[in-house]
């Protein structure tokens, strides 16, 4: 039994200093139904060691792993190749266990790292300035439109109909708390996505307009539109960066007039990692920076005329008074930031277009061979390395049944927005630099044979 020091005299004045009746007072926002009111119904109660691995490894068993089989899964999360090289310098003591620079004099280490990451997301998004990295994508999207906020002095975000459910969710329930007005709606299986759909949408009162690109459905906006829209009623164009290998081929957001670019850093050095951590990327124009969340890092000299690097900005509740912050995003997963910027100095500009062409080709070849399954057509005009079929059936029965045949064929869109029956029959799917030939014909082969 766990050691508590506090008495039910010590619980009890506590509760009455919140103004809580009970403990469970404290759970209101959770709903009923997600509470659990005793024992997990088919659990034992205890078992021994070697029982509980034996049990474990028998479920660990049942699972089918990404470099096992052929793999065509994206939606957010991307299969590269990792080089070895990054797993190793990652693991070096100085950075497997360094903690946030706190006392920059004595972290000149992490603190270049940082600075060097940086610049090269700045780059990569076109912008001016880009911050020491967030939790993950779907947050770093959140601060964008909380930071567009603070910018116009309005509260209202225009979230484009391509923007991943997992991203606009988490928009959504941050605006809980801030009042701020979220407007979006499921995408439609169509081929080009509705350019003029969001531009009708802004008006006088809109912070931000958000955009992915490319889009859920592996489609390319036209950024530039939507910039020059936004522009014309004083608010601000997020892009929304979820494939960043996609930027070695396709123009950087912030060239084409997006004051924020946000993304997920994932696929590069990173890995899939079963769901995290994850990386989120922030950049911004320079005129925005003292409204960008997170650490900012910037080179110097010392006294001595020695080259340095101190935390610059840093206007998160750790290092600022509360109401003063920007965001109460702090620690975030520095070993990651280090995984993706390695691997970035191992790719290069060059090494990265390349990857992005042979991603794309893996993507034109897999399209090519689904489109000749009878029922199935390709949706997009235009795409990367991740694109969309439209099955003559349900997408969710064949994602199971082809992955009974162990083939990973993409990912269901009922999956992603079970409320909207209409795209039920689309499959995203997505290539990489990792994908055969002869994974191409298995995923052809397994279609044609669920939807025989």
């Amino acid at each position: 039994m766990r050691y508590l020091p506090l008495t039910a005299e010590n619980r009890a004045e506590m509760l009455e200093q919140i103004g809580a009746a009970t403990v469970d007072d404290l759970f209101v926002d959770v709903p009923v139904e997600a509470r659990l009111a005793g024992p997990i119904a088919g659990l034992p109660n205890h078992a021994s060691e070697m029982a509980v691995e034996r049990h474990m490894a028998a479920l660990a068993g049942k699972n089918v792993s990404a470099g096992s089989v052929p793999f065509f899964l994206g939606a957010g999360a991307y299969r590269h190749h990792v080089p070895a090289s990054v797993d190793h310098l990652i693991q070096r003591g100085e950075f497997l266990t360094a903690y946030t620079p706190y006392q920059p004099e004595i972290a000149q280490g992490t603190l270049q790292v940082l600075f060097e990451f940086q610049t090269q997301v700045a780059r990569l998004l076109g912008t001016e300035i880009a911050n020491a990295s967030m939790y993950d994508g779907s947050t770093a999207a959140w601060e964008a439109v909380a930071m567009a906020g603070r910018v116009t002095k309005r509260s209202k975000a225009v979230l484009c109909s391509g923007l991943h459910p997992h991203y606009v969710s988490t928009i959504r329930t941050m605006a809980k708390f801030t009042g701020d007005t979220i407007e979006w709606a499921a995408p439609r299986l169509e081929a080009e996505p509705d350019t003029a759909g969001v531009i009708a949408a802004i008006d006088a009162e809109t912070a931000c307009v958000v955009v992915q690109y490319p889009d859920i459905l592996g489609r390319v906006t036209d950024l530039a539109a939507i910039a020059e829209a936004a522009h014309a009623q004083g608010a601000l164009l997020v892009a929304v960066v979820t494939e960043p290998v996609a930027l070695g081929l396709i123009e950087a957001p912030g060239n084409l007039g997006a004051d924020i670019v946000v993304g997920e850093g994932q696929s590069l050095g990173v890995g899939l990692q079963f769901g995290g951590p994850y990386l989120g990327l922030f950049g911004c124009r320079e005129k925005f920076v003292r409204q960008m969340p997170g650490r900012l890092c910037g080179e110097t000299v010392d006294a001595e005329g020695r080259r340095g690097f101190v935390l610059t900005l840093s206007t998160r509740e750790q290092h600022i008074r509360r109401e003063k912050a920007t965001s109460n995003i702090c620690t975030n997963a520095g070993l990651c930031a280090l995984a993706f910027s390695i691997h970035m100095t191992l790719l290069g500009g060059e090494g990265l277009g390349q990857l992005a062409r042979v991603s794309h080709a893996r993507a034109q070849q897999a399209a090519t061979r689904l489109a000749k399954a009878p029922g199935v057509s390709v949706l997009n005009s235009a795409y990367v390395n991740e694109f969309t079929v439209v099955l003559p059936s349900d997408a969710r029965d064949a994602v199971r049944r082809m992955a009974d045949r162990q083939v990973l064929g993409g990912v269901s869109l009922g999956r992603l927005y079970p409320d909207a029956p209409e795209l039920a029959n689309g499959l995203l799917v997505c290539t990489s630099e990792l994908t055969t030939d002869a994974d191409i014909e298995a995923l052809g082969s397994a279609l044609e044979g669920v939807l025989a």
